[in-house]
């Protein structure tokens, strides 16, 4: 392009822009379609053109414009958005959403695209799919602040947002119903009264009610069990036979320690400015808690098993919590000297986390809803981490326990059965939401 090219264009560019600062649209209008007829693939030209075509009812036309911009940016998620939008004004809905799709896939961020997915697979009879997308696209919203009132939603996206929310309601409650009914059939409303209820707080159509205000799950409660930070170890009948088998897990811990064998950090690989919310130091090393896992959100570490086969085997023999890619979760569990684990809460009462303490230093213990336990070697102690809950490490050696998730005791077997398919099929439908799947 010549100079004296450039020059034309940029100042089209300008009295566009200048029409568009001064609210005279027309001339807005006129100096883009010159600048296109000098460069037919300028974006920022095209999706000026094709908005204004869409807002006289040219759909059609906003298309073939759009096309033109996504053929020259064909990831630009801006652009992919108003293509989509604009295939839906003109009625290709199979259009659009292919369109919306690819703009997802670039910028899973855009609620407001996805929330025009729902609506487009609403279109075309795709309830459930339109349910999916609805729920992310709130979700997504709402993590950022936007969609929890009137308020906080655009006047223009009202009306839509309000029908997502409807549908949201009606489509999860159908989705789990249809996953507690064969259960129904085969314990009887009786049996399952409790997950109602539980299912009922979790989407929002009864209260919690939690009795001890210091107990707060992150994802799921499961009402009318005794609500109390730790579980004596009567409850665990299982628990001796863990205890006796201390000294031979504790040996097989000490050969990984001793052969230097791979560790990973509890947290994953967080930046040290996001640790600060979740470990803090108390020395001039940094904090570090270390994990060796058997099970993390239930997927198995088989070589961990390979190389500790006695402590494998005993962790095979006590009742874990088994959700397909929620639990179990076991490990060895390294607090390193000087690291103080923040508060912080689990998500479900469901199940309680047991520590089988295998090398305790002094100044070490954990404190579960304001009451403080010191970890004794052999000796296990069960509690419900959804009491916000701290654990440090004062010594200047490195504290080993067993971590282990196991069934809350006072659930039925018909209860256990119930919450493990209710919690897979809800990660399920947030995995196809595109919505976080809780953890922890």
């Amino acid at each position: 392009m010549s100079n004296g090219v450039e020059g034309g264009v940029a100042a089209l560019r300008e009295s566009a822009l200048h029409g568009l600062r001064t609210g005279d649209v027309a001339v807005a209008e006129q100096s883009f379609a010159r600048l296109l007829e000098q460069v037919p693939d300028d974006v920022e030209a095209l999706q000026f053109l094709a908005a204004s075509r869409l807002m006289r009812g040219d759909a059609l036309g906003a298309v073939a414009l759009l096309q033109r911009a996504a053929k020259a940016q064909p990831q630009n998620p801006d652009i992919l958005h108003q293509m989509g939008a604009a295939e839906m004004a003109a009625g290709h809905i199979s259009g659009a959403i292919d369109t919306l799709r690819r703009c997802l896939d670039v910028a899973p961020g855009l609620f407001v695209a996805r929330l025009r997915l729902g609506m487009a697979l609403e279109q075309l009879g795709d309830q459930h799919g339109a349910v999916l997308a609805y729920f992310g696209a709130v979700n997504g919203a709402q993590a950022h602040g936007r969609w929890m009132s009137d308020a906080t939603t655009a006047p223009g996206l009202r009306d839509s947002v309000h029908h997502a929310m409807r549908m949201i309601d009606v489509g999860r409650r159908s989705t789990f119903d249809a996953v507690l009914e064969p259960l129904r059939q085969r314990y009887g409303q009786g049996e399952l009264a409790r997950v109602e209820h539980c299912l009922a707080i979790y989407l929002g159509e009864r209260p919690a009610n939690i009795p001890d205000a210091r107990q707060k799950p992150k994802f799921l409660y499961f009402p009318d069990v005794p609500s109390q930070p730790y579980y004596g170890r009567e409850r665990f009948p299982w628990q001796a036979d863990l205890e006796a088998a201390t000294e031979i897990i504790r040996e097989e811990l000490l050969a990984v320690l001793a052969e230097q064998q791979p560790l990973l950090p509890f947290l994953g690989n967080q930046s040290a400015d996001e640790l600060k919310g979740h470990l803090r130091s108390s020395g001039a090393q940094p904090a570090q808690w270390d994990a060796y896992f058997f099970y993390r959100h239930g997927d198995r570490f088989d070589e961990h098993h390979v190389r500790c086969p006695r402590t494998s085997a005993v962790l095979n023999q006590v009742p874990l919590v088994r959700i397909r890619d929620h639990a179990p979760e076991t490990l060895f569990s390294m607090l390193r000297p000087g690291t103080h684990i923040l508060p912080h809460r689990g998500v479900t009462n469901t199940r309680l986390v047991t520590h089988l303490p295998l090398i305790v230093p002094p100044e070490c213990a954990i404190n579960v809803g304001g009451e403080l336990h010191e970890w004794k070697e052999g000796r296990c102690v069960s509690f419900d981490d959804t009491f916000e809950h701290e654990a440090w490490n004062r010594s200047d050696r490195t504290r080993v326990v067993v971590i282990l998730d196991s069934w809350n005791p006072d659930l039925t077997e018909a209860e256990r059965l119930a919450v493990t398919d209710l919690v897979e099929a809800i990660g399920d439908f947030n995995r196809a939401s595109e919505v976080p799947v809780p953890s922890g």
